[in-house]
């Protein structure tokens, strides 16, 4: 029986590209990962990626995958939106009131990674499900 079992799990939800489908994805992810150690610093990170997407892109839908083992969660939204730019992190001053989302969840997640595909982009961040092993430092997105 052991060869069924599996020991990670993975869900994926589509939102179409509004921003009302922020909220829906952040409540999903909690949602998803109740009982999970780290469910509010992972609803935060999609709450920022998800917003991100739907604010810097034309992309009419974007894809929300979680995956969680027993050491990680790995969030990941992916886009259809042709922007000609990369997500990258920006240092806003404190006057300003964007520019923080990507380096919020660079503070937050143990990994953050951006890949181009050929509509849009992929956004994937990873959680320890240990909060003895959070980030002692930021690691830029790579691309």
């Amino acid at each position: 029986m052991d060869e069924y079992t599996c020991r990670a799990l993975a869900w994926e939800l589509f939102c179409p590209g509004l921003p009302e489908e922020v909220a829906r994805a952040r409540r999903w992810t909690r949602d998803v990962l109740t009982n999970c150690p780290c469910a509010d610093d992972a609803a935060l990170i999609v709450t920022e990626l998800a917003a991100n997407t739907v604010t810097h892109t034309a992309s009419p839908h974007f894809r929300l995958s979680i995956h969680r083992t027993a050491d990680a969660i790995t969030l990941s939204v992916t886009d259809n939106g042709s922007s000609t730019t990369s997500p990258h992190i920006t240092h806003a001053n404190d006057h300003e009131t964007h520019g923080r989302g990507l380096d919020i969840v660079a503070t937050l997640a143990r990994h953050l990674s951006v890949t181009r595909n050929p509509h849009g982009h992929t956004v994937t961040a990873e959680l320890p499900t240990h909060t003895g092993a959070l980030p002692t430092h930021h690691q830029a997105p790579t691309c």
